[in-house]
């Protein structure tokens, strides 16, 4: 079965342990996450937010600051002063005055990417009290994409339970949390991305099935167009990528529908990487998936910015947190390839 994020970070532990920022540095939930983080010895954890209050609530949870573990208020950090300079620099040309790029930087998550920005930490997570579209917003302010990359996109990493049929099997479901209604091109791009996350967080060779309510012209519509486009498109820009559609659900995952529906297809009951056409679409699969089918589901997982930064569901427990922590670990690590 293949490892979950925590499980291939402990069983390939990198040389040097990477550095997360976490933006909601108080909440119960972070900190038991990030202290289960640390004593597995997955990252070292910068919690953002005021002193007092993250000191408080270590205290309710038997641990305090040190031996991987350091707190950082905005209020009164040392580098609250820098990271005001640089935001204004940086956001300067939007009309941000040196008074509100200082208060900016004094909000956890902007202090947390800047963070990440500035090198002193390999990624950011937040989003267990913030917003996603407040996580995301400042990801992109802050962090900026990827060189080279088309766009930001979002996923979920999806792991059967151990009761599941023969050819159930981990896959990335995108995009299931972010973009509303991708054109064919933004669909090429996501599946992309998605295929180096495949390669990065699956640790397995991308099979990309582009999702429709149609398998191989079985109906015609302009949706269906948008994703047979899409496909063009990206076996046009990226032939090395194992892809096909467009497909069904069930011809992407289930064997002997996808030799019926789609025969000789590489890809069809193969698919480990599914690309769906709109956020209805991926957002109701993922909870389907993950409801009914019983897998566990981790994310959403950002992709396509120049350094990690994840958002957590405000439903998330300190589990969540963990995971996460370990994807932004194991995306730095790629990156830094």
């Amino acid at each position: 079965m293949t490892q979950t994020p925590i499980e291939l970070l402990l069983s390939e532990p990198p040389a040097r342990r990477a550095t997360v920022a976490l933006s909601e540095g108080s909440d119960p939930r972070v900190v038991a996450g990030a202290l289960a983080a640390r004593k597995a010895g997955i990252a070292d954890v910068i919690l953002v937010g005021q002193t007092a209050a993250i000191q408080t609530e270590l205290q309710a949870q038997g641990a305090a600051e040190g031996d991987g573990l350091s707190i950082h208020d905005p209020d009164t950090a040392p580098l609250t002063a820098g990271f005001a300079a640089a935001y204004h620099d940086l956001r300067r040309h939007k009309g941000v005055t040196e008074a509100d790029a200082l208060a900016a930087v004094r909000t956890p998550l902007v202090y947390a990417a800047m963070l990440v920005r500035a090198g002193h930490a390999a990624g950011t997570v937040g989003g267990a009290v913030a917003t996603t579209s407040d996580v995301v917003r400042t990801a992109i302010q802050v962090i900026g994409a990827a060189p080279g990359a088309a766009m930001v996109s979002s996923f979920f990493l999806m792991y059967p339970p151990e009761s599941a049929t023969a050819h159930a099997r981990a896959m990335l479901y995108s995009d299931s949390g972010l973009v509303i209604d991708p054109s064919s091109t933004e669909l090429a791009a996501i599946a992309a991305a998605s295929a180096a996350s495949c390669r990065a967080l699956l640790r397995q060779e991308p099979k990309i099935a582009m999702l429709s309510f149609s398998t191989m012209g079985s109906a015609r519509h302009p949706n269906v167009t948008k994703v047979t486009d899409a496909l063009a498109r990206l076996r046009r820009d990226h032939p090395e990528l194992d892809a096909d559609g467009e497909l069904q659900f069930d011809a992407a995952f289930v064997p002997s529908v996808g030799a019926s529906k789609a025969p000789g297809s590489q890809v069809a009951g193969k698919a480990n990487v599914m690309i769906f056409p709109n956020l209805d679409a991926g957002n109701i699969g993922y909870k389907i998936t993950q409801r009914l089918g019983g897998y566990t589901a981790i994310g959403p997982v950002l992709q396509g910015l120049a350094k990690p930064a994840n958002d957590l569901s405000r439903g998330c427990v300190a589990d969540d947190v963990t995971q996460m922590i370990a994807v932004t670990v194991l995306q730095a690590l790629a990156q830094a390839q």
